[in-house]
């Protein structure tokens, strides 16, 4: 993008002027308007502080600035390889736009491929609200969080025996987060109650669909409908339009 000097406009210089009255007259511009001028535009946000919090219902996650452009949901099952799938797809993508302020991702875990209470989704759920809870005051970001999905979900082993503490802990620290949250991601202990989370989470995917409630569904809550992620450019045109 080009700027224009202020109070340059209207000015015509004489193809003799050499190079240094040049560079003295544009500097004389630039300092008489005093330190105090801003430049137009808007800066970008810091993604060190890209918020990571908690849904208002407390069964989902947001990554993101809550006046991003683009927010959707993104309902998700651990064991779910179409959801793995949309991660090794878009994965990088979603952590880009939610670290430049484009994107606000709320994600809302899913269970009901595990067998038992406690199975491998269950632990997987539980360590994406640990990832969200700060450790004293360790607390991930958003585009950490987002990074740390990215790894869960393709590192999946559907039907396997779940990820270990320490399995948890190298993925949590290899996504960015601090190694204080990391550490009490690999602890394991209950964050979510996660039968009343899968209760409430399907509550809200049979409401969006109630014919296909599967996952991965995305939803765009900016215009209220279900988003195609089968088509390639779904992510290229919802942060566009």
């Amino acid at each position: 993008m080009s700027r224009e000097l202020p109070g340059a406009a209207g000015y015509s210089l004489d193809m003799r002027i050499s190079k240094s009255v040049l560079v003295i007259a544009i500097l004389g511009l630039l300092f008489s308007a005093g330190c105090s001028r801003q430049i137009a535009g808007s800066a970008l946000p810091d993604p060190a502080a890209v918020p990571l919090a908690l849904a208002k219902d407390g069964y989902g996650i947001v990554a993101g600035f809550d006046d991003a452009p683009a927010q959707i949901e993104i309902f998700t099952e651990p064991q779910c390889t179409h959801c793995g799938d949309l991660q090794r797809d878009f994965g990088d993508q979603l952590a880009f736009l939610i670290n430049i302020g484009s994107l606000q991702v709320t994600y809302r875990p899913l269970t009901f491929l595990d067998d038992d209470y406690d199975g491998y989704s269950s632990k997987v759920a539980n360590a994406m609200f640990l990832a969200a809870v700060p450790a004293g005051e360790a607390t991930a970001t958003g585009a950490q969080f987002q990074r740390f999905v990215e790894e869960l979900w393709i590192n999946q082993d559907p039907g396997g025996p779940g990820f270990t503490g320490d399995e948890l802990r190298d993925m949590a620290i290899g996504a960015g987060l601090p190694a204080p949250v990391a550490d009490n991601i690999a602890g394991d202990r209950e964050a979510v109650d996660v039968a009343d989370m899968d209760a409430a989470n399907f509550g809200f995917l049979f409401d969006i669909d109630p014919l296909q409630a599967g996952t991965p569904t995305v939803y765009d809550l900016e215009v209220g409908e279900k988003l195609d992620i089968f088509d390639d450019n779904w992510l290229d045109e919802l942060v566009q339009s």
